[in-house]
């Protein structure tokens, strides 16, 4: 029977377990502190390992992975863009976009369908629709990254911008949509000084309202808010960005 290996068994960890189960896989779980190289030894060749952890443990994770098992991973962290990856040597790994919120307690509610790519997309989404979540299969490159950067302006332009507003997202754009575009604003020139990239922002725009009217009564912000936002200012003065809406929100 095929494996996969699930590292970090939070939230979205336990969803895609279940789906990968749910498809037909023998799911590895690696829990905080296992002997991955012990591991790998035993499993040297599943058909995906999926990276699982929190954004702050990534990079410590993807430098640790054992070799065996980098040209199978798989990326589901928000606030994630190719430089993440790329620094630390993974070329083209499988990554998927999550548009599904699993909170403690409740079944996992999507917003749109999750995009995926890369050589294990076609597997993820299997197992997401085992357990009824819409994925879709986009191209790597360029389709990719634009998915990428639509989900870190929804997060962090709702997170953001909801530490002055609170409220729903329908709200934040119903009753305070100047504000909204002025932070969305602010956070896509930090997003094309991540990437290099000059985006589409009309396109942007467009894509968050989609997952706003996806979700209208999603809660704009939440405990990650603050982290996101001194995140945000990081980058703005590593690129010598002034942003002065974000700033006014730090005090």
């Amino acid at each position: 029977m095929s494996e996969a290996v699930v590292i970090g068994l939070g939230q979205l960890g336990r969803v895609f377990a279940g789906g990968l189960l749910r498809a037909g896989y023998t799911v590895v779980p690696v829990n905080r502190g296992g002997d991955m190289a012990a591991l790998a030894q035993r499993h040297p060749a599943p058909e995906l390992v999926l990276i699982a952890v929190a954004e702050a443990d990534l990079h410590t994770l993807l430098a640790a992975l054992p070799d065996a098992w980098k040209p199978r991973a798989a990326l589901i962290q928000n606030e994630l863009l190719p430089r993440d990856w790329e620094a630390h040597g993974y070329v083209a790994p499988t990554v998927i976009s999550v548009w599904f919120e699993k909170k403690k307690g409740t079944d996992a509610k999507p917003l749109i369908a999750s995009p995926a790519a890369g050589p294990g997309a076609a597997l993820l989404c299997q197992a997401l629709a085992a357990i009824d979540l819409p994925c879709r299969e986009v191209a790597p490159g360029n389709e990719l990254l634009f998915e990428l950067v639509r989900k870190n302006v929804y997060i962090l332009t709702t997170n953001i911008a909801g530490l002055k507003t609170g409220g729903t997202v329908s709200q934040l754009w119903a009753q305070h949509e100047v504000f909204a575009r002025q932070v969305a604003d602010e956070v896509m020139d930090i997003q094309d000084a991540l990437t290099g990239v000059v985006h589409d922002r009309n396109a942007l725009i467009a894509g968050m309202l989609e997952a706003f009217d996806g979700d209208p009564d999603h809660g704009c912000t939440g405990r990650s808010a603050p982290a996101r936002l001194a995140r945000a200012l990081q980058h703005a003065d590593a690129f010598g960005l002034g942003v002065p809406t974000l700033r006014s929100l730090a005090g």
